[in-house]
């Protein structure tokens, strides 16, 4: 849940709206789940359990794609999967060669069916209410948090072709659809648009896709995977895991994807700044940097912040940035504010930006630091 100043950006009835930007590829035969377990940042049991959240790394630990895999029963009535992501170009391999590459002997088919599926997502049902329950936390050192889930109780849901989006607290559901066709649930829902998507992810702080997690250069930890479920730190071998495990254990986190509200410079968050649904949707990379937030005459020492942080996703005045928490703390100390120039013409408008922080987020307690310190 955003900040009440906020709260008239949401829409808290039943809403259906298309994903954009996703692709989608079946993954088939008798060690399905054996070669996905070995290439995904999550754990694919066998027996399989149901659908999953979790991403494709580079060996360097880096993210490739992040993504979603359904259930699917094939018309034998053999299992499989089906795994969504985004195929936009990007500095990542192509996923499906990069796939097949790992096959080898592997009884594994794949297949693009991107042709075959519309990507829906909804939220705002009150049902959703009955499994979307707030969660609990377990604490690394290093300050990653992993939600955790009931033991009895598959997180992600059970049926075919839908997930239950756990990456937050009000997400809802997502689902596949028959290409061109319409949902069912757009007989009780409002139907709204992929922009309409967008927003609502950004104002429950959850970054998806190529702008938010940009393939080769974004680390897990760092785009919230591990707040999101979707990495598992005690499982077997795959690509990528060896830096993942030991940022785990023995790193710091030194940066977060967080919602923020772009405004006028100089404005305070809490107190003047409202927002605007006609605000442009700012071009994605832009450095925010951190600028010195004293008066002339503060004898006390001023900080030296390093780095800029980076503007991604943005939609009417709201986005995701992925910041610096040393500036944060600054921020919050009122020692630091953000800034970021947008060039018009030969010269530039510099706006504002503030963070918050989501409801369902973790909040680490003393209790928690000392069992994460042993």
């Amino acid at each position: 849940m955003p900040p009440p100043i906020l709260r008239p950006l949401l829409r808290c009835v039943p809403t259906i709206a298309p994903v954009p930007n996703r692709s989608a590829m079946s993954i088939s035969g008798s060690q399905a789940g054996i070669f996905l377990n070995g290439m995904l940042s999550s754990a694919v049991h066998e027996p399989m359990k149901g659908p999953l959240y979790s991403s494709f790394l580079h060996a360097q630990g880096r993210i490739l794609y992040d993504v979603f895999l359904y259930t699917r029963t094939e018309a034998n009535g053999k299992r499989g999967y089906v795994l969504e992501y985004d195929a936009r170009p990007s500095e990542a391999k192509l996923l499906f060669p990069m796939l097949k590459r790992y096959v080898l002997r592997a009884k594994v088919k794949i297949r693009d069916v991107t042709d075959e599926y519309d990507v829906w997502a909804a939220w705002g049902n009150p049902n959703h209410a009955q499994w979307d329950t707030p969660r609990k936390w377990k604490w690394a050192a290093s300050g990653v948090a992993e939600p955790v889930w009931d033991p009895e109780v598959w997180p992600w849901g059970q049926q075919d072709e839908s997930i239950l989006d756990r990456r937050a607290t009000g997400m809802g559901r997502r689902f596949l659809v028959k290409k061109g066709e319409r949902p069912q649930e757009a007989a009780d829902h409002d139907i709204r648009t992929s922009d309409d998507y967008t927003l609502h992810r950004i104002l429950h702080g959850v970054p998806e896709g190529r702008e938010d997690m940009p393939a080769m250069q974004a680390f897990p930890m760092d785009s919230n995977l591990d707040f999101m479920g979707g990495v598992d730190f005690r499982k077997g071998c795959y690509v990528g895991q060896e830096l993942t495990v030991r940022t785990y254990y023995t790193g710091v986190i030194r940066k977060r994807i967080l919602p923020v509200i772009i405004h006028k410079p100089g404005q305070v968050l809490e107190e003047t700044v409202t927002p605007n649904p006609t605000a442009p949707n700012f071009p994605v990379d832009l450095d925010i940097r951190p600028v010195l937030n004293r008066a002339p005459d503060d004898p006390r020492p001023a900080p030296r912040p390093r780095g800029y942080g980076k503007l991604l996703s943005s939609r009417q005045g709201v986005g995701l940035a992925l910041l610096r928490l040393e500036h944060v703390d600054a921020v919050q100390k009122g020692d630091l504010r953000l800034e970021f120039d947008v060039a018009k013409g030969e010269s530039k408008d510099t706006w504002g930006v503030s963070h918050w922080w989501p409801d369902w987020w973790p909040q680490r307690s003393e209790a928690d630091k000392k069992e994460a310190r042993g």
